[in-house]
């Protein structure tokens, strides 16, 4: 009987357990990007003290890059939490607030670029059924209504970090 009471279709449900787990492997996969970040960040500090310019310009590198992913993450967490509580709006795409569909976007492009999330793919391929491909097509590019801040966090080709070697445009 509460078969027929369903609010969300079962593909929808999937997509709500991929976001969940997702949401639980970012706090996982934060931990040692902080890690990493902290003594690249401690090292940049001793290499200048050393006069190892060119190392201690490889290390700040490695802080820009961390503290990318990290803010991509904080990024990706927040779509999934608003994807996860507007879920029953996913069954009718074409009715979405322009919220859900930067959503629906900016997952559908992190998944391309976010191996520490595995479940990304595949709510990629859900969200890209509902959405449509034309809407999934241009997400992956990095076009459409995704944000251009997310773009320039996981895209190393838009993004500046490699600044203090080379001029960015």
């Amino acid at each position: 009987m509460g078969f027929i009471h369903r609010k969300t279709s079962k593909q929808t449900r999937k997509l709500k357990t991929l976001l969940h787990l997702a949401v639980s492997r970012i706090a996982v996969a934060r931990r040692p990007r902080l890690a990493r970040k902290s003594i690249a960040t401690g090292d940049v500090g001793q290499l200048l003290a050393l006069g190892h310019l060119d190392r201690a310009i490889h290390r700040v590198e490695q802080v820009i890059e961390e503290s990318n992913m990290l803010e991509a993450f904080e990024m990706i967490e927040l779509y999934c939490k608003r994807l996860i509580e507007k879920a029953v709006q996913l069954d009718k795409p074409s009715e979405c607030a322009q919220e859900i569909q930067e959503a629906a976007a900016g997952l559908i492009f992190a998944a391309g670029w976010c191996g520490d999330l595995p479940e990304l793919p595949l709510a990629r391929t859900i969200l890209a059924d509902k959405f449509g491909n034309d809407f999934a097509s241009a997400a992956k590019d990095g076009t459409g209504i995704i944000d251009p801040v997310v773009i320039g966090k996981l895209d190393p080709i838009h993004s500046c970090h490699g600044s203090l070697i080379r001029n960015c445009s």
